[in-house]
């Protein structure tokens, strides 16, 4: 058969494929092949989002090795893309009412017997771009592999950071007190939310664990007048904080140290860990609780802000060795050696170690709104990113946030902020109400 002819065959393939795969999807969206045919899959596609799908050999390719890390890694070479929309605008039309599209096994049937053209196609093995080069699970991690999970993420480029965070450079979760605020203010709600849950008094000291650019310990000091110190294992943000800290002139009340949280010392009235607990890994959860116990004085009180998963009712699968699809390819190209507890077990370590835990608040629809916002200031500055990290780690980086905007909003990811205090057995150091908080 000539060249030509089996072209033919695999374009009349996937236009039958996507024809009986339409009703089901029901998606407002064309699918643009290779020859630059549109094919939609719904029956009223009318908008302008297209799913683009540069040649046969990404659906052999894909055919083959089945799997998410294929389809990134295609994403990634701009040989699957999409044009007249983004990743959420696609994402939040799969996952239209709250449910996600989900194929039946007769409709799996077809699309095994429409792609049996691209069996014996020409494959073209996508490119390994932007990945991690070590362990990406990290359940048997050594002391340095934290730093280089660390430093894999957050030392990328504080200029390529800049693009999407808000001036103070904050990466965890905003507070909306309502959902028309900009991010600079949510940003500014969260750090003021965590110091009035903490209540931080003037004098006492605040150890910030995972301090990343230094925005909470700097509006700590500056607010609430409080001594406070940072430890993270990033060089690049250390170094942007230590020059914030200059810059602002509180050199007297902020400190930074370029230490793993299970090698800090000291005694701090206060403990905040916004966003580094995912980093751990689930082993490590019982030291890591000792750890902060440990760094905790007697009446003082430790807020732990974290994504969370649903809990599993397997609870011997807490620690899995095998990671769902999207949860590896999260570890392999954006957080390395990361892991998601759930709630439940967080507070039950918590128990377990001696802390007494007071409240426990959802921010889920928070992040989900703090994703969306960083992901559309990002591709708002598509060709400044690409000048300072490259077009590959550009693509993952929206992708990234737009899959984790849409995952806090379907509700599979979830967000957290816990508060303890030392021990049950005496007195609680909070006040008998929590008006304070929002007086």
């Amino acid at each position: 058969m000539s060249r030509g002819g089996a072209d033919d065959k695999r374009l009349a393939a996937a236009r039958r494929l996507i024809d009986e795969l339409a009703p089901v999807l029901g998606i407002d969206a064309f699918v643009r092949l290779w020859d630059g045919s549109r094919v939609p899959l719904g029956g009223s596609a009318a908008g302008p989002l297209e799913i683009v799908i540069a040649d046969p050999g990404v659906i052999a390719s894909t055919l083959r090795r089945p799997s998410l890390d294929t389809i990134i890694r295609h994403y990634v070479d701009k040989r699957i893309d999409l044009a007249g929309g983004s990743i959420l605008d696609l994402g939040r039309q799969i996952n239209r009412r709250g449910r996600s599209v989900k194929l039946k096994g007769g409709d799996i049937l077809k699309a095994a017997q429409r792609l049996s053209p691209f069996l014996f196609a020409p494959g073209a093995a996508p490119r390994e771009q932007g990945a991690f080069a070590g362990d990406i699970v990290g359940n048997a991690r050594a002391g340095d592999d934290n730093k280089d999970y660390i430093q894999f993420h957050y030392d990328l480029s504080n200029d390529f950071y800049a693009l999407f965070l808000c001036e103070q450079m904050v990466y965890t979760c905003a507070y909306f007190h309502d959902w028309g605020q900009d991010l600079a203010t949510a940003q500014k709600n969260k750090l003021d939310m965590v110091c009035r849950k903490l209540r931080l008094k003037p004098g006492e000291k605040f150890l910030d664990i995972g301090s990343g650019w230094g925005g909470l310990v700097c509006h700590a000091a500056q607010n609430y007048g409080v001594k406070a110190h940072g430890i993270t294992l990033s060089q690049e943000q250390l170094a942007y904080a230590r020059e914030k800290v200059k810059r602002l002139g509180l050199e007297d009340r902020v400190t930074f140290e370029l230490v793993d949280y299970i090698n800090a010392t000291g005694t701090y009235d206060k403990i905040a860990s916004v966003g580094m607990y995912e980093a751990i890994g689930l082993k490590n959860i019982p030291d890591y609780m000792r750890k902060i116990r440990s760094l905790l004085a007697e009446d003082g009180l430790f807020l732990n802000h974290a994504i969370s998963r649903k809990a599993k009712r397997n609870k011997g699968r807490l620690l899995p060795e095998r990671l769902r699809p999207e949860q590896r390819a999260l570890a392999k190209y954006i957080f390395p050696g990361g892991a998601l507890d759930d709630i439940g077990h967080t507070v039950a370590e918590m128990e377990l170690a001696g802390f007494e835990v007071h409240d426990v608040e959802g921010w889920r629809m928070h992040y989900a709104r703090t994703c969306e916002m960083w992901c559309q200031r990002l591709m708002a500055r598509k060709s400044e990113a690409i000048a300072l990290v490259g077009e590959a780690k550009y693509r993952i980086y929206v992708a990234y946030l737009a899959g984790c905007a849409l995952a806090f909003e379907r509700g599979t990811a979830r967000l957290f902020q816990t508060l303890c205090s030392k021990s049950a057995k005496r007195p609680s150091p909070l006040p008998p109400t929590r008006a304070d908080l929002y007086r």
